[in-house]
């Protein structure tokens, strides 16, 4: 089968914090020839990156809580257990974006980082491709509100037991895809990267 897609019309449908574009495109099929017109909303977010900070020395994840609109209708709470995350802006790399946000989002100083992969969030509509991290810190005196005002960012930031966050994990606690696959990421590679970073 050759892939190929066409995409015959494009608008903005809403820009605000963040973008809604509208398309009209067709494809080609598995099963040979070309599909009919279809029309899809992309929300448009762009490059982003996700850093899992972790103290090897005292096994601890450093996990962050913050309102997130798109749990609103979420029966328990929208405030979410999350990791570190941004967008990467003009003129960035992920890894500066990765350092950057762990002091802003959490005051935390990344003293070395490997990367673990890139994955679409959630690609039926979304075009955000996020770039995922470990990051080593020492987790001794973390702790506090965080977040850049100008942002209106209110971000309760803690050091768990790592045993901790997964069971956090395992209970629905954290409920978020991404810390999700950051911690099990942890959880198959804790071994490998405890004898690299200690």
């Amino acid at each position: 089968m050759i892939k190929e897609f066409e995409i015959l019309k494009k608008e903005i449908a809403y820009q605000g914090f963040f973008r809604l574009e509208k398309y009209r495109l067709k494809h080609t099929l598995f099963k040979g020839g070309w599909g009919p017109e279809i029309s899809r909303e992309l929300f448009a977010r762009g490059e982003c990156v996700g850093v899992l900070l972790y103290d090897p020395d005292a096994d601890k994840v450093v996990l962050i809580e913050q309102f997130r609109v798109g749990a609103l209708t979420d029966e328990a709470n929208p405030w979410l257990l999350e990791i570190v995350a941004g967008a990467i802006e003009e003129g960035e790399t992920a890894e500066a974006v990765a350092f950057r946000e762990a002091e802003e989002e959490a005051g935390c100083q990344i003293q070395s980082i490997f990367k673990i992969g890139q994955f679409y969030t959630s690609p039926g509509g979304c075009g955000e491709r996020l770039t995922l991290f470990c990051g080593k810190v020492d987790s001794t005196n973390v702790g506090g509100i965080f977040g850049l005002e100008e942002e209106n960012e209110d971000i309760l930031v803690r050091a768990v037991d790592f045993s901790e966050a997964y069971a956090m994990l395992e209970t629905g606690l954290i409920a978020s895809a991404i810390p999700i696959i950051a911690i099990q990421w942890l959880a198959l590679n804790i071994e490998d990267l405890k004898k690299k970073w200690l």
